[in-house]
C-alpha cells in the first residue's frame, strides 16, 4: 500500500508547479527579447551565462546559509524576491514594446535592432545574475528541505512526480503559452512569470513546521562550515565522481543550447509559437523520464540507468545537429531529456539519502557548485564556438550546428569515462554505508 506523501510535499510540490508554469514562458520570453535587440551569438550566449554564473560564484556560500536558516522561509523569500524583480522586468519591456522589433524580422532582415539596444541587453545582463543568485539559493535550500517533508525510502517517488509535473508546467504548457503570449505582447509572459513566483511564496510560506538544520547549534565560522562540507564530498569518491561527471554534462549540454535561439530562428525557420511548441518536448522527455526513472532503476539498476543517459545524449545531439526538421529537433529533445531525467532523479535522491542532514545543505551546495558551476563556462563556450566556426569560413548554418556535434563527442567521452567509475554496485554500497552511519 502506498504511503501518503503529506500535506507540506504537496504545498511544495503545487508551488514549485506553479513557479514553472511562469519560468515557462520566460523561457521563450527571455531569448526572444535578446534576439530583438541583437543577432550577436556572443552576446545571446553570456545572457544565458549570467543566468549560471552565479552557480559557480555562489554555490559555496548558499550551501552554509541553508544549513543556518530556515529553508522554508528561505525558499519564500528568493520567490518574493524574483516576483518583484520580474515585476520590473515586464514593466520595462511594457515601456519599451513600441520599439522593440519582431525578432523574425530582425532575422529576416527587414527590421533593424531598436536604437535603445543597450539598456536592453543591460537590462537582460543585470536581471539575469540576480535571478540566477536567487535561483541559486532557492533550489539548493529546496532540495535539502525535501527530506525533512518525505521518509527516506519515498524520495525517488517524490522526486519524480514533483520533477514530472515540474516538465509539465514548464515546457509542455508554459512554453508554447509563452510563445503564444509573447506573440501577443512581448510584456505578457513577464508579467505572468511574476505573478507565478509571488503565488508560489504564498504556498511555502503556508508549510507548517520548523525547517532548520539538525545539529548545527554550535557553529564555527563560515568558512569552516565549508570547508567541512567541501572535505566531505570529497572523501565520498561515488558522489565526486557523480558531481565532476554532471559538471561536464551539463557544460556540454549549456554550450549545445547556448545559441539556439537563433539556430531556431535561422536554421528552423520557427516564429515564436513555433518555437513554443518545439521547447514541448523538453516536457514530454521529463515528465516520461521522471515517472520511469525509479522503474527503470530497479529493473536495469541505477548504474546502468546511469550509463544510458550519457550515452543516449550523444546520439541526440548528433541527430539535432544534421536536421533542419522541427519535429526531429522536437522527438531528440524528448530523448534527451527524458535521459536527463533519469540521471537527476536517480542522483539527487542518492544525495537526500546519504548525506547527513546537518551537512546536506553544505555538501549540496559544493555539489552542485561542480555540477552547475560548469554551466556558465559551458554558455561561453558555446557562444565562442558559433564565431571560431564562422571565422573558419563555414558560414552561418553551419557554425549555429556546430555546438552540437561539440556535445555529442563530450557526451561519447563521458560515457567511456563513467564505465569503470559508476556502477550499480558502487551504489548500492554507498547506500548501505549510510544506513550504517549514525544520525
Amino acid at each position: 500500500m502506498k504511503r501518503p506523501l503529506g500535506a507540506g510535499y504537496w504545498k511544495l510540490w503545487s508551488a514549485s508547479v506553479i513557479t514553472n508554469l511562469g519560468d515557462g514562458m520566460s523561457i521563450v520570453a527571455y531569448p526572444w527579447l535578446a534576439s530583438a535587440v541583437t543577432r550577436d551569438p556572443v552576446h545571446i550566449a553570456l545572457i544565458g551565462v549570467a543566468t549560471k554564473l552565479p552557480w559557480l560564484l555562489f554555490s559555496l556560500p548558499a550551501g552554509v546559509i541553508t544549513d543556518r536558516v530556515d529553508r522554508r522561509r528561505l525558499i519564500a523569500v528568493m520567490d518574493w524576491f524574483r516576483a518583484a524583480l520580474t515585476l520590473a522586468v515586464a514593466v520595462a519591456v511594457l515601456l519599451g514594446q513600441s520599439v522593440i522589433p519582431d525578432p523574425v524580422d530582425v532575422a529576416a532582415g527587414t527590421a533593424d535592432p531598436p536604437a535603445v539596444a543597450g539598456l536592453y541587453l543591460a537590462l537582460l545582463y543585470i536581471s539575469a545574475l540576480l535571478l540566477g543568485s536567487a535561483e541559486v539559493l532557492r533550489d539548493n535550500a529546496a532540495q535539502t528541505l525535501m527530506p525533512a517533508l518525505v521518509a527516506t525510502e519515498d524520495l525517488e517517488i517524490a522526486n519524480g512526480r514533483l520533477w514530472g509535473a515540474e516538465m509539465v508546467s514548464n515546457s509542455f504548457v508554459g512554453t508554447p503559452l509563452g510563445g503564444i503570449l509573447a506573440g501577443i505582447a512581448l510584456s505578457l509572459p513577464f508579467f505572468v512569470d511574476a505573478g507565478s513566483f509571488a503565488i508560489a511564496a504564498g504556498l511555502v510560506f503556508a508549510i507548517g513546521g520548523s525547517f532548520r538544520a539538525v545539529g548545527t547549534e554550535a557553529r564555527a565560522g563560515m568558512r569552516a562550515e565549508l570547508a567541512e562540507g567541501l572535505r566531505w564530498l570529497w572523501r565520498h569518491v561515488l558522489l565526486r565522481n557523480l558531481a565532476v561527471f554532471l559538471g561536464l554534462a551539463n557544460a556540454l549540454s549549456t554550450m549545445a543550447f547556448a545559441t539556439y535561439v537563433l539556430f531556431a530562428q535561422e536554421n528552423l525557420g520557427l516564429d515564436a509559437g513555433g518555437f513554443g511548441v518545439v521547447m514541448t518536448g523538453l516536457a514530454v522527455g521529463g515528465v516520461a523520464g521522471s515517472l520511469a526513472a525509479a522503474r527503470l532503476s530497479r529493473l536495469l539498476g541505477p548504474g546502468a540507468s546511469l550509463f544510458m543517459s550519457l550515452g543516449g545524449s550523444a546520439l541526440g545531439y548528433v541527430l539535432v545537429a544534421v536536421t533542419d526538421q522541427p519535429w526531429v529537433v522536437w522527438l531528440m529533445m524528448a530523448a534527451t531529456t527524458f535521459l536527463a531525467m533519469v540521471w537527476n532523479v536517480i542522483t539527487v535522491s542518492l544525495r537526500q539519502t546519504i548525506i547527513p542532514d546537518r551537512l546536506l545543505g553544505r555538501v549540496n551546495s559544493v555539489y552542485r557548485f561542480f555540477g552547475w558551476g560548469m554551466m556558465p563556462i559551458g554558455g561561453a563556450a558555446g557562444g565562442a564556438v558559433v564565431v571560431l566556426a564562422e571565422l573558419l569560413g563555414w558560414g552561418r548554418d553551419a557554425a549555429l550546428r556546430a555546438p552540437f556535434w561539440v556535445a555529442a563527442a563530450g557526451y561519447a567521452l563521458l560515457f567511456l569515462a563513467a564505465l569503470p567509475r559508476l556502477g550499480t554496485e558502487k551504489i548500492e554500497k554507498a547506500r548501505r554505508e549510510a544506513a550504517d552511519q549514525p544520525t
